[in-house]
């Protein structure tokens, strides 16, 4: 049985919340995040958060219509957990 890992990350309250994520872990019962609660959590732009988030993988995007404008990204916490981890690191 593989070890699991265990990520610290602020919830929508604030508080730390511990998740668990083995390799065994699914994203689609993952919390999911939008462009704006990531932008409000990690006090940036929304479009600082979408050129970060657009080419993730894990990221799921909604096509809405044809134009790209019109394109919705839902982000799994895991996702979100690494990319604010790689944004600390890069300082």
């Amino acid at each position: 049985m593989a070890s699991a890992e265990h990520h610290h990350f602020d919830n929508e309250y604030g508080e730390k919340a511990a998740r668990n994520s083995a390799p065994a872990d699914r994203p689609t019962f993952e919390r999911h995040y939008r462009i704006g609660e990531l932008a409000e959590m990690w006090s940036l732009g929304r479009e600082t958060v979408r050129l970060l988030v657009k080419d993730e993988q894990g990221v799921i995007r909604i096509r809405l219509g044809r134009k790209k404008s019109h394109t919705i990204y839902s982000v799994p916490e895991s996702v979100a957990v690494r990319i604010h981890t790689r944004l600390l690191n890069s300082r």
